[in-house]
């Protein structure tokens, strides 16, 4: 039999560097002793941890607010851990949430709740906090805690877009969110499709678009929108829409496209996919960013816009 249950899954970025800067030995130690600290915190919040997964954590609550609370601590917690490790060595905690029915079986769980909860993570950023509008809907936000309307995002394995909401933890960063205590369906501006513009250049060509204007093409063609003469990169190579008041990347190319935002050690691999574009980064067309002749295009959000100056990696 079924029961409703807000799930998370936490996940560590940046792991990947920390084996290579420590070894198999240490690094297996500072992954474990942070995914056990994960466990911790939404046990301390009366949550249940279903199983770990490497570096990441599956857990449910019985209610939202106990979910989210044990989250926003989470990320708290271990930012200020962090603040005083090498860069080589940082790893930020990302975490997707879903409430919903599921059904536990035995040592797991299993519904549409669970696997929303997964998307998710795999799409937030470092130190984020992706959730469904039904995670947010019954809740007022705490002090220093803020909720964003990220629209309906494109999940991997639905067949319609979901509503999404950030839930930003650190009060330093409040004046990109907004406090939502109406349905997250409500927050649309009016205006429809006028209300970004982005602005891109490589070398000495540079160009504006309206978001009524999207979509937009990256590559190497000469019909596409925005031009980036590399071999690696694809003739039509990636793709901007504006949806739901949002940039959304997605990857049409052949040897992939790379995402990585701004004070992250990780990076964001898309095959196929796509992501939302928030805050500042870059993005790298045909090759990681480890790869320092790798092409990549900066971007910066502000507002309903992002700007982009393509640059080669130092």
């Amino acid at each position: 039999m079924g029961t409703f249950a807000t799930v998370i899954f936490s996940d560590l970025t940046g792991s990947t560097g920390v084996f290579e800067a420590l070894g198999n030995e240490k690094a297996t130690i500072a992954v474990t002793r942070l995914t056990q600290l994960m466990g911790e915190a939404c046990e301390s919040h009366r949550g249940r941890v279903i199983k770990t997964l490497g570096d990441g954590v599956l857990a449910v609550f019985d209610g939202e607010a106990d979910a989210v609370e044990a989250m926003v601590d989470l990320q708290r917690l271990h930012h200020h851990r962090i603040a005083s490790w090498p860069p080589k060595l940082l790893m930020h905690v990302k975490v997707g949430m879903a409430s919903g029915e599921i059904v536990l079986v035995d040592d797991d769980c299993y519904g549409e709740a669970v696997n929303l909860a997964s998307r998710l993570c795999d799409l937030a950023g470092p130190g984020e906090i992706w959730a469904t509008q039904e995670v947010v809907e019954p809740l007022r936000p705490a002090a220093g805690v803020r909720f964003q309307a990220l629209g309906p995002i494109s999940i991997r394995g639905l067949a319609d877009p979901r509503p999404v909401c950030q839930i930003g933890w650190n009060a330093g960063e409040s004046t990109e969110f907004q406090t939502i205590s109406a349905p997250l369906g409500s927050l649309e501006p009016p205006g429809g499709n006028t209300l970004g513009r982005i602005e891109l250049s490589w070398l000495n060509v540079s160009a504006a678009y309206q978001s009524s204007d999207l979509p937009i093409h990256l590559g190497r063609l000469n019909d596409v929108e925005f031009g980036v003469n590399d071999p690696r990169v694809s003739r039509r190579h990636a793709r901007i829409d504006w949806t739901s008041n949002n940039f959304v990347l997605t990857d049409l190319s052949s040897f992939g496209t790379w995402v990585r935002f701004a004070g992250a050690a990780s990076e964001l691999a898309l095959r196929r996919g796509e992501c939302v574009l928030h805050g500042h980064g870059d993005i790298s067309l045909g090759a990681p960013f480890s790869d320092f002749t790798a092409p990549i295009v900066s971007f910066t959000l502000l507002e309903g816009s992002v700007t982009l100056a393509h640059r080669s990696q130092p």
